[in-house]
């Protein structure tokens, strides 16, 4: 792709050749149309590096069709009348912040009205948020909620259930950035435990994100825990770093932002929906308050990786 520049000298360069002109002259003309264009880069050099722009993502969402409600249900019982229905599986487990294994094995659990609307509907994380619409890719994990969303200019593309660090063994707050992955690795803190889809965010504390069982609650030994199927998409989906052949960093990953804090001496925050399916709702409008101190960082690193993207390209 041609751009500033360049894209004259091409244009010179065609017009040229459909003018009837001798070679010798023509070549006169081709050379002087290089040379102008060679100092007009050197004069502008960002004319050479400008990244197109890009088109927001709509995104088709299916809406409930009517408020959601919650009500409890025995949790082996509502699971053994719903064997067959995979996606109210994954809903409900979702809702209560566990897998389907340990959604069994709970006494009571949380049950929607409705099952039909996107995952984004019975979780906290606004659909929207102007403010970060110039962020490419960010993803948000909330201690307070034990959920994530993934961003793109703003529109959410993907948002699941987490279980973060245990009391003992807290998640580590604030700005991230994914660094390497592995689609199979061995826990730094017991080798028996196999971890699925892993991409670590903190590469000398080791804290990360990747599948593994998930009861409920804060478990971890302070990684970020998903499902399997949300665990993958956010592996593919998000950039790993770029090193040079010293391992020194050259590009940064996606910006991951923890926040919040868990209330672990309390009922489980999700609790409050069967009164108030709106308990945990974070706002459109708090997220600018969340991201604020660390945009001008996310910015910059982004700027980086997208000259890279346009370089390359040319």
């Amino acid at each position: 792709m041609l751009y500033g520049p360049s894209k004259k000298l091409a244009r010179i360069s065609l017009l040229l050749l459909l003018l009837n002109i001798d070679t010798t002259m023509k070549n006169y003309l081709l050379g002087a149309a290089l040379f102008a264009t060679l100092f007009l880069c050197y004069c502008n050099p960002q004319e050479t590096a400008t990244a197109p722009v890009k088109a927001k993502k709509l995104i088709d969402r299916k809406k409930p069709v009517a408020a959601i409600s919650y009500h409890y249900e025995q949790g082996k019982r509502w699971v053994n009348d719903h064997k067959g229905d995979t996606a109210f599986l994954r809903l409900v487990a979702t809702i209560n912040r566990a897998d389907v294994k340990h959604i069994a094995a709970m006494d009571s659990i949380l049950v929607p009205s409705d099952s039909i609307a996107d995952m984004a509907y019975y979780l906290p994380f606004p659909v929207t948020v102007e403010a970060i619409k110039e962020i490419d890719k960010i993803i948000f994990f909330s201690y307070a909620t034990q959920a994530f969303a993934a961003y793109e200019n703003g529109e959410m593309i993907y948002t699941g259930a987490t279980n973060m660090g245990r009391k003992k063994d807290p998640t580590p707050t604030g700005l991230f950035y994914t660094n390497w992955k592995a689609e199979t690795t061995t826990s730094t803190f017991n080798d028996e435990w196999e971890l699925k889809w892993n991409f670590n965010i903190e590469n000398k504390l080791g804290v990360g994100w990747h599948q593994y069982e998930m009861p409920g609650y804060p478990a971890s030994h302070s990684c970020l825990r998903l499902m399997e199927e949300d665990a993958k998409y956010l592996y593919e989906w998000a950039h790993q770093w770029e090193l040079d052949k010293k391992e020194a960093v050259i590009l940064k990953g996606t910006p991951v932002i923890v926040f919040g804090n868990y209330d672990f001496e309390g009922v489980k925050p999700w609790s409050a929906l069967a009164a108030n399916p709106r308990a945990l709702d974070i706002s459109a409008a708090t997220i600018p308050g969340i991201v604020s101190t660390y945009l001008p960082q996310i910015i910059a690193e982004q700027d980086k990786r997208n000259k890279r993207t346009v370089e390359d390209g040319m």
